[in-house]
């Protein structure tokens, strides 16, 4: 029985005429879309949230708070592998618009606005649990009374939520601590230029042929 077959990439392909056909209704980039658009970024601290009237045109921070958010959510801490998600993942496309800010422009809008962040995380968590669009368990009961054991894990006084509230803020912070250790550790890794990368494309292609020989 033959393979299956993939289509040939120099085929001409019809698809859909919109980015957007090609996120679903119930696509967690559209609940971040409409979180992001509903927050007070001025008041939470972000800068150029008003464009200036003069100098060269900036990203809007909302759009790249968006694709910090889908970071956090999706466990992409660097900043490159942020800016190569805009050149290669529909949902970043369809998030940010088509833009593509560099690895840059993403570290240093981290690197001014990380208390800002900070909050903005710690609000989308709660949004999240209170959605229950994390996974948890549903506990019911009904108005009979009986005998059971209230542990210490299913309990919630005032003092254990402001702990609770307490390790996220700090897991939070060291979420961020980690993304500037990536993003350090990366800059001290330079991207091989694209002419030597291909040169060793080459090299590899000629070892190919060799061994086919």
């Amino acid at each position: 029985m033959p393979h299956l077959q993939g289509v040939h990439r120099g085929a001409v392909m019809l698809f859909p005429p919109s980015l957007d056909d090609y996120i679903a209704a119930d696509n967690p980039v559209r609940f971040i879309d409409v979180f992001v658009d509903q927050l007070d970024l001025q008041a939470l601290g972000f800068e150029r949230v008003v464009a200036a009237v003069e100098g060269r045109p900036a990203y809007h921070p909302a759009d790249l708070l968006k694709l910090y958010v889908y970071g956090y959510l999706n466990r992409v801490r660097s900043s490159r592998c942020l800016e190569r998600e805009t050149q290669r993942n529909l949902e970043v496309m369809w998030l940010l618009k088509q833009l593509t800010p560099d690895h840059k422009t993403i570290a240093d809008f981290r690197k001014v606005h990380g208390d800002a962040l900070r909050h903005v995380c710690q609000a989308f968590v709660h949004l999240c649990k209170a959605l229950e669009l994390f996974g948890g368990e549903l506990v019911a009961i009904d108005g009979s009374k009986f005998l059971a054991v209230n542990s210490r894990q299913r309990n919630f006084s005032e003092p254990k939520l402001k702990r609770v509230l307490k390790e996220l803020d700090e897991k939070i912070a060291v979420y961020l601590h980690q993304l500037d250790q990536v993003d350090q550790a990366e800059d001290q890794s330079p991207e091989l230029p694209r002419a030597e990368l291909q040169a060793k494309l080459e090299q590899l292609r000629t070892r190919r042929t060799g061994y086919q020989a």
